[in-house]
């Protein structure tokens, strides 16, 4: 009897793999290509920094700050409203406020609920009320009412933190005794690639170490002013940028 040839078993046939559907985030996409000024030394930073600033004066000269002031006062007022409001904003309602409190020692007298009414529009009013009666206060008691012009007595006031103080000095005193980060500023100097930190606390000493001393109140005038028109939060304008060749997060 013969055998039956046998039949090698049918290897089961594997099904080609499926390619995985990407979900469409609505993220753009992270620009391409290689890195830039990822090996910088501190000397070149430093360069590149100062070819920065030299750019963005020629984009903005005579920059300075948008907030409408003739004294210390005013602008220290002004400063305290700009919290979370726009300058404009602060521009518009300032000439009723300083026409009924033109001083410290009127702004010290004022009655909270008329106060409010006057910078209600500029939002946080409640809070923003009782700074301002904080500061006017304490300088009438301690500083005759006058506005001082040290960073030791001014971050004293109620209400005056290290960046009120940096536009007070830089703008109304003529003194360039820290660099003024806002939102504009640290969110340019990180994708300038000037410092590494989110922390204005530790924004402002890198800064600092990278810029003439002399040049500190007019580098956050311009960078001010140039995220506002150009490198804005979620959607620069990178082809328009003037310092595009020097940006490490440039999309162009």
């Amino acid at each position: 009897m013969k055998r039956q040839p046998k039949i090698p078993a049918e290897k089961p046939t594997r099904k080609p793999a499926e390619k995985s559907k990407r979900k469409a985030t609505g993220k753009p996409r992270k620009p391409t290509g290689k890195p830039r000024f990822t090996r910088e030394t501190a000397k070149a930073r430093r360069e590149r920094a100062h070819e920065i600033l030299e750019r963005l004066r020629g984009e903005y000269p005579g920059a300075t700050t948008a907030l409408v002031h003739r004294d210390a006062y005013q602008l220290i007022v002004a400063t305290i409203l700009s919290a979370q409001c726009t300058d404009e904003r602060v521009n518009r309602v300032t000439p009723a406020l300083f026409r009924r409190y033109p001083g410290a020692a009127e702004l010290a007298g004022a009655r909270p609920e008329e106060l409010e009414d006057l910078i209600r529009s500029t939002g946080f009013f409640r809070n923003k009320t009782r700074s301002l009666l904080g500061m006017a206060n304490a300088v009438v008691d301690r500083f005759s009412g006058e506005i001082p012009d040290s960073m030791a007595d001014l971050v004293t006031l109620p209400g005056v933190g290290r960046k009120t103080a940096n536009v007070v000095l830089g703008n109304a005193f003529g003194k360039d005794e820290g660099v003024v980060v806002d939102t504009h500023v640290g969110r340019l100097s990180q994708r300038l690639g000037l410092t590494r930190h989110q922390d204005p606390a530790r924004i402002e000493p890198d800064l600092m170490k990278l810029f003439d001393r002399t040049d500190w109140t007019e580098l956050a005038h311009v960078l001010i002013l140039h995220g506002r028109a150009v490198c804005k939060s979620l959607k620069p304008r990178c082809e328009s940028c003037a310092v595009s060749d020097l940006c490490p997060a440039s999309r162009v």
